[in-house]
């Protein structure tokens, strides 16, 4: 670590380019699911005026896709509380899916109680909130079927069949659900809503292709290839790939995993379990801009309800580092002793953020206000992709929970 931080340090405001990143070659890369069944100075006031204050331009989103509603917050309607009415009649529940036993456990946030307990499939390895906000699904990559549960009960339904869902996202204008079928190196497109397959777009580049996020405009998607360390750029109107990225140092056991956008919109960071940190990749996905060393195994990124940090998680180092989105300053390290903190997500009120512990068979819940461990809840076997809900905001682009 200590020659990473003298090579790649994070330079706030200013990250240094790092070139020759874009590729389409591919190699040395790990068979499917390997690797999920085992981490300035001031300035003088302006001189008064009577024209208009500028206004920051808005965003030319995707046909279809919900305005941008503050540029600099791309998060701003996702704040604390700030329910839509599907996401407010939901009866607040912790789902946590086990890719080691096929099942899904329930937990009630007010007393860190398992409640309730039911088999999903073989390997469930995320519960995804809908894009309308109004079903989750359990996602079983080995039995190629997703599980609907009503967040108004924590009922949960007959499986649907579905082509490898390893994870699963939405168009940011809800006209496909994509299913990310890691070991067929491909996106699958369904109509969300009667399951009818609309197509797919093979990626065979992209070996280990698991997490994504999308651009301010909603235009262009990002996923990651784990185990082919690159990214892969997809047009979200076309369907179609637009180019593959190398990342300065391609893992490929673990490497590049979960990615977030900035919420000014003008960097990616890109968890890279194996390099140990963040990769930043600009916010139009052209190029890797620089490099952010944090704990061994990095791999998740949830932002706080007011988008003033994000919390990274990193499973082999026992870590979560609190960052600053916009200089890419690292403002603090909470430790989670012997623990192995992975996936999951901040309440709606913003005070705790809940991760599983991939290796360690429990769950934790942490303060966001000082990062006090407050809890750690004994579960099963391999919890993954766990989902806090409801969650604040308009719509959901998949995951454990992502919502703009």
């Amino acid at each position: 670590m200590a020659g990473r931080r003298s090579r790649f340090a994070a330079v706030p405001l200013a990250l240094a380019v790092l070139t020759g990143c874009t590729s389409a070659a591919d190699g040395g890369e790990a068979e499917p699911h390997a690797s999920h069944s085992a981490a300035s100075a001031s300035s003088p006031s302006p001189s008064p005026t009577t024209s208009a204050a500028p206004t920051t331009p808005a965003v030319d989103v995707l046909p279809g896709m919900p305005a941008v509603v503050d540029p600099a917050n791309l998060y701003s309607e996702a704040g604390a509380g700030e329910l839509s009415p599907a996401a407010a009649a939901a009866r607040p529940l912790v789902y946590v899916p086990h890719s080691g036993s096929g099942e899904v456990r329930v937990i009630d946030p007010a007393t860190f109680q398992e409640i309730d307990r039911f088999e999903a499939g073989i390997e469930v390895q995320h519960v995804v909130p809908s894009y309308d906000m109004q079903m989750l699904y359990a996602t079983d990559d080995i039995g190629n079927t997703i599980t609907p549960i009503d967040p108004k009960t924590g009922a949960h339904g007959d499986r649907i069949p579905v082509i490898d869902p390893y994870n699963m996202y939405f168009w940011p204008d809800g006209s496909s659900a994509v299913s990310v079928a890691e070991a067929r190196r491909m996106l699958v497109f369904y109509d969300p809503h009667t399951w009818a397959e609309q197509g797919q777009l093979a990626i065979p580049e992209c070996g280990g292709i698991d997490h994504a996020d999308f651009t301010a405009d909603g235009r262009t998607a990002v996923f990651t290839c784990e185990f082919a360390g690159r990214v892969a750029v997809v047009d979200v109107a076309s369907r179609t790939l637009l180019r593959i990225i190398d990342m300065p140092v391609r893992n490929t056991h673990m490497g590049p995993q979960d990615i977030k956008l900035s919420p000014d919109g003008q960097r990616f960071y890109i968890a890279d379990s194996d390099q140990g940190g963040l990769w930043v990749l600009d916010g139009a996905a052209t190029q890797v801009i620089g490099q952010i060393p944090l704990g061994a195994g990095t791999h998740g990124i949830y932002p706080s309800r007011d988008a003033a940090v994000l919390y990274v998680t990193s499973r082999i180092a026992g870590t979560v580092s609190v960052l600053d989105p916009v200089t890419g300053e690292v403002k603090a390290t909470w430790p989670v002793p012997g623990g192995s903190p992975d996936m999951g997500g901040v309440t709606a009120d913003g005070t705790q953020l809940w991760l599983s512990g991939r290796y360690n068979r429990e769950v934790y819940v942490i303060s966001t206000a000082d990062g006090s461990l407050l809890a750690r809840i004994p579960v099963g076997d391999g919890p993954h992709g766990l989902c806090v809900w409801p969650q604040p905001g308009r719509y959901s682009l998949g995951h454990t929970g992502v919502t703009r």
